[in-house]
């Protein structure tokens, strides 16, 4: 769904809810994270703009996690024995390899306090109510949510994770796109339009967690 001046905006409920080892962030990046944004969300900053900035590293990422799976499209979750069905199987991993190896760096996004606590308004609304999809039970829209704290500037999009609880695994959810056949979600996150991110993660009564992640070519707070 789009608007005039936006891209459209995608979310997936594909099951491949499952993760592996996250490398710890840096000292120097934790010490720049701002006080309003808890350290989940910050991972996932982190880990989008390293992908962006450096989408070759994350290919490195693509293929470990690509050794968990099995041949009839099942994902092994690492030191358990659970196994998780996906749309696809490897299939996408190793497309989203070859794109990878293909994608120029785009600019880091920046951190907003207004679009991070429209997108908190739509984890808190759909979240505890077991809800998928970028409508709030108002009828709002992400540009909506992100417009009550400030104003967006030139292009938004949103995309919504479920199901994972580490900031590298919800970007890989991102970048693989199991079961989207547009790979929106992946296209959002590689937009070199976008320059403003707002994220809010949290629990979901079916999926276990979510993240909503709201982006825009700009974005002007609302003064206080």
């Amino acid at each position: 769904m789009s608007s005039n001046k936006a891209t459209g905006f995608f979310y997936t409920i594909a099951i491949i809810f499952v993760s592996f080892i996250a490398i710890p962030l840096s000292g120097n990046e934790m010490e720049s994270k701002p006080s309003y944004i808890p350290e989940w969300e910050y991972e996932v900053l982190i880990e989008m703009n390293l992908a962006r900035t450096n989408p070759k590293k994350y290919i490195e990422f693509l293929k470990e996690r690509r050794g968990y799976y099995q041949k009839e499209g099942y994902y092994l979750l690492p030191n358990s024995n659970i196994r998780m069905l996906t749309n696809e199987g490897v299939s996408a991993v190793d497309e989203a390899i070859r794109v990878l190896s293909k994608q120029k760096p785009v600019g880091p996004l920046s951190l907003s306090k207004g679009m991070s606590m429209g997108a908190k308004d739509h984890v808190d609304d759909t979240g505890p109510r077991g809800l998928t999809g970028h409508y709030g039970t108002d009828k709002s829209s992400p540009f909506d949510r992100i417009d009550r704290y400030g104003k967006w500037k030139s292009t938004a999009g949103e995309n919504i994770s479920y199901g994972e609880t580490l900031g590298r695994h919800v970007v890989l959810q991102l970048i693989i796109d199991d079961g989207v056949p547009s790979r929106g979600h992946r296209t959002n996150l590689y937009n070199p339009d976008f320059k403003v991110t707002g994220i809010a993660c949290g629990a979901h009564k079916v999926y276990r967690t979510m993240c909503v992640i709201d982006y825009a070519g700009g974005y002007v707070e609302k003064s206080k």
